[in-house]
């Protein structure tokens, strides 16, 4: 029998399932509103103010994101803005560092429940799962998904894999599903680097078709979203999205 290594063993185990990535990213990459569809537009800069956050609202409204992706201070003023229009807003919490107290992130979730978030970005507790304290890190995802999942709110948990070793990229991954998140996703945009296929593809042989992927994190070209996409991505944020899909179509206004 030829011998395997750990990370082999690793993804040997949570081999679950197939997602047809190919068929996928075609169907994405056909139109500017099927590619809009599966795009978080994103504004999660510190010194985002309101002129930009409205800006961003009024452009998921005309090219129908998939979410408006925002920090908690704006939720409130995201949620009116697109009130009654069937674009979700996105908050983040436990953002960017993944060191919140768990008691922290569910007052977090709770609060921008009620505001009218519909969709829950965390970061995974990456110090946590460095230690191997992997109970710990994956009882903080399942409680907050629990909580959101009690009011239909979807969960994407941060993995932030520029910090993870392969190994720690698998682990993290599977604790994040065990947990029940809905996606599991690459990166916060706010470490040493951020999406790229490689890591989609090893989130995607953990996933199988157990949850969605979203890479995020220094997605600016039509070229990278189709690499991500093909790697197994099935969700993309980006802060570039109007000028990815004018890539898409140059008749785009």
């Amino acid at each position: 029998m030829t011998a395997t290594t750990p990370i082999q063993d690793i993804e040997m185990e949570f081999d679950n399932g197939a997602f047809n990535a190919t068929a996928f990213a075609a169907d994405a990459l056909a139109s500017v509103k099927s590619l809009a569809a599966v795009i978080d537009h994103t504004l999660l800069k510190p010194d985002a103010n309101r002129e930009q956050i409205e800006n961003l609202c009024n452009e998921a409204l005309r090219y129908r994101f998939a979410c408006a992706m925002v920090n908690p201070v704006w939720a409130s003023r995201a949620v009116s803005a697109l009130s009654g229009s069937g674009v979700p807003v996105g908050a983040v919490i436990g953002f960017p560092l993944g060191a919140s107290l768990l008691s922290t992130l569910c007052q977090e979730a709770t609060a921008l429940i009620r505001l009218g978030v519909r969709e829950l970005d965390m970061v995974l507790p990456v110090g946590l799962l460095k230690s191997g304290s992997y109970d710990l890190a994956e009882n903080a995802v399942h409680t907050v998904a629990c909580l959101a999942h009690s009011h239909g709110v979807p969960i994407k948990v941060i993995l932030e894999t520029s910090l993870l070793t392969m190994a720690e990229k698998l682990r993290a991954s599977e604790i994040a599903i065990q947990a029940g998140a809905d996606f599991i996703k690459t990166s916060t945009g706010f470490a040493a680097s951020g999406a790229n296929p490689t890591d989609v593809a090893l989130m995607r042989g953990v996933a199988g078709s157990r949850c969605g992927i979203k890479a995020a994190g220094g997605i600016r070209t039509l070229a990278a979203v189709k690499a991500l996409l093909e790697a197994g991505a099935n969700r993309i944020g980006a802060s570039a999205s109007v000028e990815i899909l004018r890539e898409l179509d140059p008749e785009l206004r």
